[in-house]
């Protein structure tokens, strides 16, 4: 490895750490509840910043750094648990991932616009799927009564959530990474 690949590979360290560290923040700084039917179901920005990460990245940088503040809201912040966890990482994972896949193919606005698109949607069937396997076992109920739930709050809380993330996104990436650039993190 020379030198050229050492510091691309040292600043693209110290962007996840700094990525890992925001999305942290903002997930402690704002964690709403905007579905009432289901408290469980709260939102915080931070797939915001990871989808980010995974624009500048790649899909690769969205596991590292989803799976790295899912674990530290755990232990933190959360009283979810392990359940939380895997629940917070297949749902960055199935939206920002997506997005990220998606977006480097199609490395345009209108490509960001699509990526984060089918992101929500992707976000919002498979969040569905896994909350009947989990939601059950961590809400202590059967499946039928979080079947009850899919329509009036788990389907519309992750299209919604999909939507505030991907309107922030279309706001903030190129101003981030206008910024990134400026400061010599990113090429």
């Amino acid at each position: 490895m020379n030198l050229s690949e050492t510091q691309s590979s040292t600043r693209r360290i110290v962007v996840t750490a700094m990525l890992c560290a925001v999305a942290y923040v903002v997930m402690v700084a704002v964690h709403l509840n905007i579905v009432p039917a289901a408290p469980f179901l709260t939102y915080d920005p931070k797939d915001v910043v990871i989808t980010i990460g995974g624009f500048i990245y790649g899909p690769a940088e969205v596991l590292i750094i989803s799976f790295i503040v899912a674990f530290l809201e755990m232990i933190t912040v959360s009283d979810t648990g392990i359940i939380g966890f895997v629940m917070q990482v297949i749902a960055t994972l199935s939206f920002s991932g997506v997005a990220a896949v998606i977006y480097r193919r199609f490395h345009t606005h209108k490509g960001g616009f699509m990526a984060l698109f089918a992101g929500t949607i992707c976000m919002a069937i498979i969040m569905v799927l896994w909350n009947l396997l989990l939601s059950p076992i961590y809400l202590g109920t059967d499946r039928a009564t979080v079947v009850a739930m899919l329509v009036p709050a788990i389907i519309p809380f992750n299209i919604l959530k999909g939507v505030i993330n991907s309107v922030i996104v279309l706001f903030i990436y190129k101003p981030v990474v206008t910024s990134l650039r400026r400061l010599g993190f990113v090429a």
